[in-house]
């Protein structure tokens, strides 16, 4: 089972968070990356594939919101070879039962899932998700406990959950002690209210009370809000223990390889990064999306980035070869639409209804 104690993670997060900047990640020191955050009927929608030609499991849904016949689409990709032992499913639920069931269909190709309690945006809250959570505890417990009871118990896997600390000392603590004794093995705080912009200096008054009712109950902690690169993960185990872990979130958008000690310059990361998307067949948007999160602003690359109509003109705007994978015969006779973002909402939509050349799967023709 894995051990979170003192580890140096990724964050979830919705686009930057595929295969590609998880792989990146665990490439440069991350100790473990979670993925994107996933809805739970989402996923109840999906079929689990075996990817062949790109040794990859992945979960592919029917239609979706394009509802276009016989096109699947992309809602999750796991790489096994790298992965294994260190991904982290991260689900959206507000349902104990669909919260199970979605967790025992990919329950065999991570190394554990967590609860999204935490995320303010508007496509998890309006559902009840995310941050609602903190304010309905009774239902997160259910949730956790039914959780670890019903799938990581007996699957040999570790459930946790991320959160955001309240508007008090007193309610965050009495939150957290509720957490605590649900089985859970992991919780990871974000010390900021859900009302807090990722500006705003993150708020750890309250961690060593938080300590306190981890340690008591066996749960390890991760904290997040703040940390930038490994001499802050140093600098936080220095201040509350060995045992304690750190998350990055924004600085791994601008840098993946923010968990070495010194982060590679912005132009090799990018280089980096394609040699994964093209890998692994990432769909092109969630490519420029992500290279423009690393690029500087102001620097002329933007314009020709911005432009780029193709998988392939990034890699040649960055000098990349193509990878070119062994001939073998595909599995998944259906289009695919190889659009990984994972929040099925008008906001973050999962499905594109102009997809690429159909990547990583055989397409039909018609």
């Amino acid at each position: 089972m894995v051990d979170f104690r003192g580890k140096f993670v990724l964050a979830p997060m919705v686009r930057v968070g595929e295969l590609p900047t998880r792989l990146l990640a665990l490439k440069h020191g991350a100790d473990l990356v979670w993925g994107p955050e996933t809805i739970d009927k989402k996923i109840l929608q999906c079929e689990r594939v075996e990817n062949r030609k790109l040794g990859t499991i992945d979960f592919l849904s029917q239609g979706g919101s394009t509802k276009v016949p016989g096109v699947t689409n992309l809602v999750f990709r796991v790489y096994p070879p790298a992965e294994k032992g260190k991904l982290i499913f991260q689900m959206g639920t507000a349902n104990p039962e669909l919260a199970v069931r979605a967790a025992k269909i990919v329950v065999n190709d991570v190394s554990g899932i967590d609860v999204n309690a935490g995320c303010p945006k508007h496509f998890s809250i309006h559902s009840g998700m995310g941050a609602a959570l903190l304010s309905t505890p009774a239902l997160l417990e259910e949730i956790l406990t039914r959780l670890v009871t019903e799938v990581g118990r007996p699957n040999g896997k570790p459930i946790s959950v991320k959160i955001r600390v309240l508007e008090n000392e007193q309610k965050t603590l009495e939150l957290v002690e509720r957490l605590v004794k649900t089985g859970i093995s992991n919780l990871t705080v974000h010390c900021r209210t859900k009302n807090m912009r990722n500006r705003e200096a993150p708020i750890r008054d309250y961690l060593e009370g938080i300590l306190d009712h981890c340690r008591s109950n066996k749960v390890s902690l991760v904290i997040n809000g703040g940390i930038k690169d490994r001499n802050d993960f140093i600098a936080i185990q220095e201040k509350y223990g060995m045992d304690v872990g750190a998350m990055v979130a924004s600085e791994a958008e601008l840098n993946p390889t923010c968990f070495r000690k010194v982060p590679l310059p912005w132009r090799e990361v990018c280089k980096e990064f394609l040699e994964f998307a093209d890998r692994f067949a990432n769909w092109k948007g969630n490519s420029k999306y992500c290279l423009g999160r690393i690029v500087p602003g102001g620097d002329p690359i933007r314009r020709d980035l911005s432009s780029a109509k193709e998988h392939n003109d990034l890699m040649k705007l960055f000098e990349v070869a193509t990878w070119e994978a062994p001939s073998s015969k595909e599995n998944t006779p259906l289009d695919v639409n190889t659009d990984t973002t994972s929040i099925d909402d008008a906001e973050e939509t999962l499905i594109r209804k102009r997809s690429p050349s159909p990547e990583g799967h055989t397409a039909k023709r018609r």
